[in-house]
């Protein structure tokens, strides 16, 4: 069987960006809105007021102090709350796509490689602009890569899912090189009235190519040494939107057809679950903890990387073992571990060891052991 290496990564990031101040601004300007419009429900009892955020909470909340997105206006607008991204004609490339395309080119040359070398596109994210024609193959097409192409979803999670289902392609001799893409416009399915979660995303597009090491020519490839994947059902992060409850009397523009989660459970959950998985998987690949020199995990909340390194090593972590990218990206769902993985990688020696763990709804973990050729 074939020796599978990432041979390089790639990414977009969108050209707008919203620091925590303007989104509160925002959010504030609609609770005005709302307790104004709603003053005598609010006075009678039967409605809530609404509480106004700020800078302050968000950052201790979460670590994020910004995040990028591919609509400012419509999201800051209090009376849309959500981005503005008008529909394209079917003869035009797709937002995700387009995307996808501008993180590819990065990963390609960064891999030595063009498109006539790869052979297997998969495009994996948490939520896809349409059901069909996959968004795998309209990428496929942009970039003129033959061979075929196929989505999949497993929300946070599904950048790792991917590495594993291309690297069993290339073990196997399926494929060549495997173009693996996360296009994420996380800011499309998130509830910005939502005092708890309105800080939570934003948008990115990561790219990573998988191939066989005997052909690899990259200066930047990683050994795949071990690949772990745990799902377990919970219904604390869920988005309930789809085809079966289209139009506005099936309940569109609702608060649980958006993100949605109990960020204690989650927590508690999902930590534990997640810390103990990259352990066996540090194992499994014949590695003790501390012969790893890096983690780049899924780039959630602040405290909840803290905590699961902290679980494994025992101790808490040095910036430059465990790297953050979620202050100035947000939760990028299924691109930021490998946002961290990208940013994060040039600077680790011939032979280092490093993890990338992604952890989210489903539940979902994936964790894929690295060694530094």
């Amino acid at each position: 069987m074939k020796q599978a290496v990432i041979s390089a990564t790639g990414l977009y990031t969108p050209p707008h960006s919203i620091s925590n101040e303007e989104l509160v601004e925002s959010f504030n300007a609609y609770v005005e809105l709302f307790n104004a419009e709603n003053a005598a429900a609010i006075e009678a009892g039967t409605v809530t007021a609404l509480e106004p955020s700020s800078a302050a909470f968000i950052e201790k909340a979460s670590g994020i102090k910004s995040r990028h997105v591919m609509n400012k206006e419509g999201v800051l607008d209090p009376r849309r709350m959500a981005p503005h991204l008008p529909e394209r004609a079917n003869d035009e490339l797709s937002v995700q796509a387009e995307m996808c395309v501008a993180a590819a080119q990065e990963a390609l040359a960064r891999a030595g490689r063009t498109a006539a070398d790869i052979d297997m596109v998969l495009v994996a994210c948490s939520n896809m602009q349409r059901a069909y024609p996959a968004m795998a193959v309209e990428v496929q097409q942009a970039l003129g890569i033959e061979g075929f192409g196929f989505d999949m979803n497993v929300a946070c999670s599904s950048a790792t899912f991917g590495i594993q289902t291309a690297a069993t392609a290339v073990q196997t001799g399926q494929a060549r090189a495997v173009l693996v893409l996360n296009p994420e416009i996380t800011s499309g399915h998130l509830d910005y009235r939502d005092r708890d979660s309105h800080f939570i995303f934003g948008d990115a597009c990561t790219a990573i190519i998988v191939e066989a090491a005997d052909t690899a020519v990259s200066k930047h490839q990683f050994a795949i040494l071990d690949m772990k994947l745990k799902t377990s059902f919970s219904n604390n992060i869920r988005n309930n939107f789809g085809f079966l409850n289209r139009g506005d009397e099936a309940g569109v523009g609702q608060p649980d057809k958006l993100f949605k989660q109990q960020g204690r459970k989650v927590f508690k959950d999902v930590c534990p679950m997640a810390a103990e998985m990259i352990k066996n998987a540090i194992a499994n690949a014949g590695l003790d903890v501390s012969q790893v020199s890096r983690y780049w995990l899924h780039q959630a909340n602040l405290s909840m990387n803290q905590l699961i390194v902290r679980m494994i090593l025992g101790r808490d972590a040095t910036p430059e073992e465990a790297p953050v990218i979620l202050d100035t990206y947000a939760n990028t769902s299924s691109a930021g571990s490998i946002i961290a993985f990208h940013k994060h990688q040039d600077d680790l020696p011939q032979g280092a060891y490093g993890v990338i763990c992604s952890f989210g709804a489903g539940y979902s973990i994936g964790s894929v052991v690295v060694k530094k050729l």
